[in-house]
């Protein structure tokens, strides 16, 4: 499960299949140098994207 308090780089990593999510709010986290370092929760924020509807989307994509 994908929680808020997870890197985005470890997402990523974890879960392949989660770059078209990200692509879908309009993220390129995977070409994001602070990607290593930044939890999703502070990314969210960041790009003004709501948490919970991404977490759940994320989520969905690994079948959880």
């Amino acid at each position: 499960m994908i929680t808020r308090d997870m890197t985005i780089a470890d997402i990523l990593s974890r879960y392949p299949q989660t770059i078209a999510v990200f692509r879908e709010f309009g993220l390129s986290c995977q070409e994001c140098q602070i990607a290593d370092f930044e939890e999703i929760e502070h990314g969210a924020g960041v790009h003004h994207i709501d948490v919970e509807v991404l977490l759940r989307e994320l989520n969905r994509a690994i079948g959880r």
